[in-house]
């Protein structure tokens, strides 16, 4: 079984006399452990997509399992569970509280899922570790560089070894250097076993990935790039490589 099953997924919205459909009949899988992008233009329904896939809306019409859940007709409720525990995001603007130190910030997914202090940190040093950043727990995030706030983010979105990460143009506001060794991280990530989605616009980023999901006016069609399909696994000191980068 997928990790993740759509069938004829739709997201129809009614503005005055006029039907818009934001998804027009999408049907996916997604296996553990890939790496793919949603590329489309603004406007084009990769929004929707990430938002569907990720447990922040539900669709008008079309059923989606995620790890074995039904999830297309949950709750809101239901969907918050479901995002603490199983969903990780990273976004454009890190999104990470100012007056929290770096660890704290690593922590609060877990705090909504009621772990105890102890833990928290013990998890929370353990995810930083993996992006090369547990020098810097106690640093606020205006002492560090754009890149570092982002590995922060990534960090974040790991800690409760979600079953998916996304990350919504996680490197457009990077320069292009930092943006580099930030999508390296991603595809080390990956490479380790761990299913991640790139929500963007640009086909650079695209391009790093094994498996494209090209979204246009609601619809999809599908690429995969076989020399980036057959990558080895990755070992965790590469991710310490790619980090030490930014």
């Amino acid at each position: 079984m997928a990790l993740v099953e759509l069938r004829d997924v739709s997201k129809i919205y009614h503005l005055g006399g006029e039907e818009i459909r934001a998804l027009d009949g999408v049907s996916t899988d997604i296996d553990s452990g890939e790496f793919i992008s949603i590329i489309g233009p603004s406007g084009s329904g990769k929004s929707t997509l990430m938002h569907i896939l990720g447990c922040l809306d539900t669709p008008t019409k079309g059923t989606i399992c995620l790890d074995g859940t039904m999830i297309h007709d949950a709750s809101a409720r239901e969907l918050a569970t479901i995002r603490n525990r199983k969903i990780g995001f990273v976004f454009q603007f890190f999104n990470l509280l100012p007056k929290l130190n770096v660890l704290q910030n690593v922590e609060l997914p877990m705090i909504y899922s009621g772990i105890g202090a102890r833990e928290r940190r013990d998890r929370g040093m353990e995810a930083l570790k993996m992006v090369s950043l547990e020098n810097r727990s106690k640093h606020r995030p205006s002492q560090l560089s754009g890149g570092q706030q982002q590995r922060v983010a990534i960090a974040r979105a790991l800690v409760n070894s979600p079953k998916i990460v996304f990350a919504d143009e996680p490197t457009g506001n990077l320069d292009s250097h930092t943006g580099e060794a930030i999508l390296n991280l991603f595809r080390t990530l990956s490479s380790q076993g761990r299913t991640i989605i790139l929500v963007t616009h640009d086909p650079e980023i695209a391009a790093v990935t094994p498996r494209r999901i090209e979204i246009r006016d609601g619809k999809i069609s599908e690429k995969v790039d076989p020399k980036l399909a057959g990558l080895d696994r990755v070992p965790q000191a590469a991710i310490e490589t790619a980090a030490s980068t930014l």
